[in-house]
């Protein structure tokens, strides 16, 4: 019976299949063609951003090394689904096999929880910062900040191989039509014929760790910086820290809003179009939002970015 299962799993003619954006949409051409433009500038701003942080010793800081590893994995986090889901409306298809739709849901996974572990760490760094300048070269070293870094990409993928492995090796008798435009973890599970019930709790609770220790450690930090802000006397010195913290807490709002909804709330308030517009928004909007919200509102970015322009040009 086992093997019959892996079997059923694994082989080439019980590939699932991914219902998609287009089939929704009335003009799917223009769609595709909008989905291509947000890719590219999501690559391109994620890649200049990561290119202005390594080339500009100004920005060679805790913080913006924090930004360059929120672009890298932006730029990884957009091309796991996008490429794949415009190829296939390119070439009429739109089947994945098992073994590709658990590599795309292992690294989306990772990806989804490296970022929820790096934001922290943005705010732990935005705290060191504002609550204790002088102390902040002793406390956020270059090992300090690669340590905390390789942790959120450890932790992320932890949450990858705990999920994916389990999901992937539930039976699917039934429909194998995953009304989504990737394989994510409940679009998947709600295809298996077996029950799920404790492995849904189970995934619930790990998603609420996942997210609660994060957001403990954003909240904490943001209360300490806003109880230092109360308490400073120079207007300039609030409006600098207001500038500092303001960027990152418009990208954790925008991310864990989107995740909260999808992972955290019962099944009952889900529905494949409102999942589908969500994970849209938080899948290939928010890469092409985080670039533009560290530059736009980013004197330091901006500064680098016109330098590196001027010497284009006379070059």
């Amino acid at each position: 019976m086992a093997n019959t299962t892996w079997m059923a799993n694994h082989t080439g003619w019980s590939d699932f299949i991914l219902m998609g954006l287009f089939r929704r949409s009335k003009h799917p051409a223009l769609l595709c063609v909008v989905i291509f433009v947000v890719f590219l500038m999501a690559l391109s701003g994620n890649a200049v951003l990561i290119l202005l942080i390594h080339c500009d010793a100004h920005l060679h800081t805790p913080m913006y090394f924090f930004i360059s590893q929120l672009s890298l994995m932006d730029m990884v986090y957009i091309s796991v689904t996008v490429p794949k889901m415009l190829l296939d409306q390119v070439m009429g298809v739109n089947q994945i096999s098992a073994p590709e739709c658990g590599m795309q849901m292992f690294l989306y996974v990772t990806l989804v929880g490296s970022e929820f572990f790096l934001l922290a760490a943005m705010a732990y760094d935005c705290y060191v910062a504002i609550c204790h300048p002088l102390r902040y070269p002793v406390l956020m070293t270059h090992r300090v900040c690669l340590f905390l870094a390789s942790g959120c990409w450890l932790l992320g993928s932890a949450d990858g191989f705990m999920l994916t492995p389990i999901t992937m090796t539930f039976p699917f008798c039934g429909s194998r039509e995953i009304h989504h435009f990737f394989c994510e973890v409940p679009a998947v599970t709600v295809l298996s014929c077996s029950d799920t019930s404790l492995y849904e709790t189970l995934m619930y609770l790990c998603c609420v760790l996942m997210l609660l220790i994060p957001v403990t450690i954003i909240s904490s930090s943001y209360l300490l910086i806003l109880l230092t802000i109360h308490r400073m006397n120079s207007a300039e010195g609030r409006k600098k820290a207001f500038a500092t913290c303001s960027s990152h807490l418009t990208v954790v709002i925008l991310f864990y809003g989107a995740a909260i909804y999808t992972y955290m709330l019962p099944s009952s308030y889900h529905t494949p179009e409102k999942d589908m517009m969500v994970s849209v928004f938080y899948t290939i909007l928010t890469p092409v939002l985080n670039p533009l919200i560290y530059s736009l509102r980013n004197k330091d970015v901006m500064g680098a970015l016109k330098k590196m322009l001027t010497v284009r040009i006379v070059l």
